[in-house]
């Protein structure tokens, strides 16, 4: 993607709506503006709203009464001028504009420079992501937080949409740029040691250096930890509600969703298909699955309900096993349970204890978490949110305690951090030389700087002339 282009997009999503946005950025996008909409009382001033007249070129009649912002460079979002136009948001007249922009700018500069023999300028649509891009290109942004721009447009839950929010803001380069900057000090003192040793210039004892390790590679550990919880925070997860026919699988559905979604009746093998339904637990989305009833049968088209229900069970991320509390643990319940057990995560409900006494009796002393609930009443229905979260998110408190990550990417980058670091800890703990000890810092500082940015030779330089008197 050429950078020294002007860019032109629509920045509101297809469809109608009150308003649409189109936004240019580029050298040139303030002079493409100001040919196409005309300002009656204002001219367009930076960091300000206008308002003006999108202009048809050919008629110069006015098509639309739109307002027009303006960000100077590099006080803008993309770090050049930006200006975003503010149409009616009819799809017709966001596209005429943008083609408008591409067709008619520039007419004056493109003459100048075809008389001087210079290269001309292109104004063309925007690349996906291009605006995000340039941002991080010039400086505005590291690549963490363009990361979170997009979770935050795909977050469906507000607790997403918070996490994101820090990230954007750089929570995660914040995180790590002391680990960064004690890195950068411990090998600029390496350094110094190594090139200015007739200077006598004071190096870290060996049992410095591994101290200084330990609390990098403590507190990395915490980050990578925390992934699993950030990655279902992330992408959420997907509960399959299992259970014998007539158990009370779908009041409990349509009760965890506050909905009626699902075909409740007395009759054993109601549900002979998969109903689903999307709904956020502690802002964790999940997409709960209602699944026929787990039994023998004859009836075929209730046999290949089950088997569907057989396939959605194993492909979730949480099973939700329910019996029915009335009835006490069944022989038909310890098969089910013997049989999604190996599955993965499991969790049992206690369905209509409004009508059951004696609790013990139920499931014995299976080490399995275990909540009480009625559906008709609403009792436990609480109690088994918190159940679902505690055995969906087990890193949760970690996670609160130390931060989290989001992102895979990350992840594996933080690991090859502390994979490095290790090798750096067993260096100094066996005396390697101090030259073969700076590789294995270089490359933990470099996985670091893929996510946060360069640490550049003037950033340890800066370190070692600063913090050392160095050639006195």
């Amino acid at each position: 993607m050429p950078s020294d282009d002007t860019i032109v997009a629509i920045a509101t999503p297809p469809g109608r709506g009150g308003i649409g946005i189109v936004r240019l950025s580029g050298e040139h996008a303030i002079e493409i503006v100001s040919e196409l909409v005309r300002f009656p009382k204002l001219p367009l001033e930076t960091q300000r709203a206008t308002l003006g007249e999108f202009i048809e070129p050919e008629s110069g009649r006015a098509l639309d009464r739109v307002v027009a912002t303006c960000f100077r460079r590099p006080h803008s979002y993309t770090g050049e001028d930006v200006v975003e136009v503010s149409c009616h948001g009819a799809p017709v007249i966001l596209q005429h504009f943008v083609e408008c922009c591409l067709a008619r700018p520039l007419a004056a500069h493109r003459a100048a420079l075809q008389d001087s023999g210079g290269p001309q300028e292109k104004v063309r649509t925007a690349e996906p992501g291009e605006f995000t891009m340039r941002a991080f290109l010039n400086g505005r942004m590291d690549l963490t937080q363009a990361e979170a721009i997009r979770d935050l447009i795909d977050s469906r839950t507000l607790y997403q949409a918070r996490v994101a929010a820090e990230q954007m803001e750089g929570a995660l380069s914040r995180r790590l740029q002391p680990h960064k900057r004690a890195l950068v000090e411990l090998i600029a003192g390496l350094e110094a040691g190594i090139d200015f040793a007739e200077d006598d210039v004071p190096v870290s004892s060996w049992t410095e250096i591994a101290s200084s390790l330990d609390v990098i590679q403590a507190d990395l550990g915490k980050l990578v930890e925390g992934y699993e919880y950030g990655r279902i925070v992330r992408e959420g997860l997907t509960l399959a509600i299992v259970g014998r026919p007539n158990v009370g699988k779908s009041s409990l559905f349509n009760r965890l969703l506050n909905e009626e979604r699902a075909i409740v009746t007395s009759i054993p093998g109601t549900t002979r298909d998969l109903v689903s339904e999307s709904a956020s637990i502690g802002g964790i989305p999940l997409r709960f699955v209602d699944t026929a009833g787990i039994r023998d049968t004859a009836d075929e088209v209730e046999a290949m309900g089950v088997g569907k229900s057989l396939q959605a069970i194993a492909d979730s991320d949480l099973r939700l096993l329910v019996a029915d509390a009335a009835d006490g643990w069944t022989e038909g319940d310890s098969k089910l349970f013997e049989r999604i057990r190996p599955l993965g995560a499991l969790l049992i409900a206690c369905n209509k204890s409004d009508l059951a006494f004696t609790p013990l009796r139920l499931c014995g002393s299976m080490d399995v978490p275990m909540a009480w609930t009625s559906a008709l009443t609403g009792e436990g229905i609480p109690e088994l949110k918190d159940k679902i979260l505690e055995v969906a998110a087990p890193a949760h408190a970690l996670a609160s305690e130390g931060g989290f990550i989001t992102n895979l990417r990350h992840q594996q980058l933080i690991k090859e951090s502390l994979a490095s670091l290790a090798r750096a800890r067993s260096a100094a703990e066996r005396r390697v030389p101090h030259e073969m000890l700076l590789l294995d810092l270089y490359d933990a500082l470099h996985a670091l700087d893929t996510l946060t940015g360069a640490t550049t030779v003037d950033d340890l330089l800066g370190v070692i002339f600063s913090t050392f008197c160095v050639g006195k």
